[in-house]
């Protein structure tokens, strides 16, 4: 039984993953702090539906903790790593920048020391489309530079992809970072807008929309983001002869390292997105125009050509579907 390590297991990217990892007959040992950054309850139950699989093991404990991950390494020698645990959200990242810098750089720095000891086959490990900061050219694109970001959230995940490159270049380690895309659906968190949305939305509330409604994402549905994940799992990374990279591929010239897209390529006016939302309640949405928030963008635009290139998938989801499935997740488990 093959073995896989994933950090924030209970979280929503992470519980999809590891049920995914669960039912094709992977061995998953799930790493989550179960932080108090949105509601704890509602990690737990995604948690114990994993705990019904006897194949899978949680450890409940803070990735930057010192010796937690290397120990894990040393214990279980799991052949394939996803790093998903980490301090999300951009307009957090103004309220509380120290936690960023101990769970995403530090956590990661651990998660490194403990692959270099313990080599995986694979390590895949999640960024942001938020590393592309100020760039304006779109849909982005791997290869494109990324310099200026434009939060502290950014700037730790873009810190997490030259620490990891580091040490794919030096020990050799084959390491995937994915840059992930406005990740909406069923069990997700409460700080997204659709979650947000939705329940004010029902309650008869205003929804705050900032930009005064000029914005545009990328909303890519997790079940296609995981389908994505685990096909890449397998498109492990080697360092290029001769310094030679395929056109169009973000390998690293100098080391079995990569960025990959993971988007549903489809760039999505936020007042579409409020329409799809209202469509699937029945309800009308109290808009609350605002200003651009600090920190935030007003597009995200992911091409996705490498993701085909390596694995023959592209995200297909529409965003009707997903948020009406989000919609009927809601109501039956808040009971609304």
């Amino acid at each position: 039984m093959k073995t896989a390590l994933v950090t924030g297991s209970a979280g929503f990217i992470g519980y999809f993953l590891c049920r995914r990892l669960l039912d094709e007959g992977f061995r998953v040992i799930g790493v989550d702090a179960l932080s108090d950054y949105y509601d704890v309850a509602l990690k737990q139950r995604r948690e114990a539906m994993l705990k019904e699989s006897p194949h899978y093991r949680c450890v409940h404990d803070k990735v930057e903790t010192p010796g937690l991950l290397m120990g894990l390494f040393a214990e279980e020698t799991p052949e394939v790593v996803i790093h998903l645990a980490g301090q999300a959200g951009v307009r957090h990242s103004l309220e509380d920048p120290r936690s960023y810098l101990e769970s995403n750089i530090i956590g990661t720095f651990e998660l490194l020391e403990a692959a270099r000891a313990h080599p995986p086959r694979h390590l895949l490990i999640a960024s942001t489309s938020s590393a592309y900061g100020a760039n304006d050219v779109m849909p982005y694109v791997e290869t494109d530079r990324a310099d200026h970001q434009i939060s502290f959230y950014a700037a730790t995940k873009k810190s997490t992809e030259a620490m990891a490159h580091s040490y794919a270049h030096l020990y050799g380690l084959p390491v995937t970072m994915f840059r992930f895309f406005t990740v909406y659906g069923p069990w997700g968190r409460p700080d997204m807008a659709l979650f947000k949305f939705t329940k004010a939305i029902l309650n008869g509330d205003p929804i705050d929309v900032y930009n005064y409604g000029d914005m545009k994402r990328d909303f890519t549905y997790v079940v296609d983001l995981v389908e994505g994940i685990r096909l890449l799992m397998d498109a492990i990374p080697e360092r290029p002869a001769n310094r030679e990279v395929p056109e169009g591929d973000s390998l690293s010239p100098v080391a079995p390292w990569r960025v990959v897209n993971l988007g549903n390529s489809d760039c999505v006016q936020l007042v579409d997105f409020i329409k799809a939302i209202e469509a699937a309640t029945g309800c009308r949405a109290k808009q609350n125009l605002m200003p651009m928030q600090a920190g935030d963008v007003p597009a995200t635009w992911a091409n996705a050509d490498l993701l085909k290139t390596l694995t023959g998938y592209r995200p297909k989801t529409r965003v009707t579907e997903g948020v009406k499935a989000f919609v009927a997740w809601y109501r039956d488990y808040y009971k609304v």
